[in-house]
């Protein structure tokens, strides 16, 4: 017979530390780069975008397709970094115990 109180606490106790987890995730920023440097994207650990950075000889008004290009990839550049470091929280969350793709949710 399973020690159902013993199975409560423990779930209580992986719920506390996937929320430090969150927690500490959220407070992270991650830089992704495109076109070797010339931009940047700086992303919180929620995936939201706090900053922009795009060097100057990059802006031509005749091509503006190329710079949003690469402002999409340092944008998933970033966004990639987000995600290892959500699973990194979630494997120190839970133990190591896989969850079937569970993921911190943001």
């Amino acid at each position: 017979m399973l020690n159902i109180q013993g199975l409560m606490k423990q779930a209580q106790m992986m719920q506390k530390k996937m929320q430090e987890a969150q927690a500490k995730l959220a407070e992270q920023e991650v830089t992704g780069s495109a076109g070797n440097g010339l931009v940047n994207v700086v992303l919180n650990g929620k995936s939201e975008m706090k900053k922009v950075s795009i060097d100057k000889s990059l802006v031509d008004g005749n091509d503006i397709e190329m710079l949003e290009d690469l402002i999409v990839v340092a944008y998933n550049n970033a966004h990639s970094q987000v995600e290892a470091l959500a699973e990194e929280g979630m494997k120190e969350a839970t133990g190591g115990v896989n969850l079937g793709g569970m993921k911190l949710p943001f």
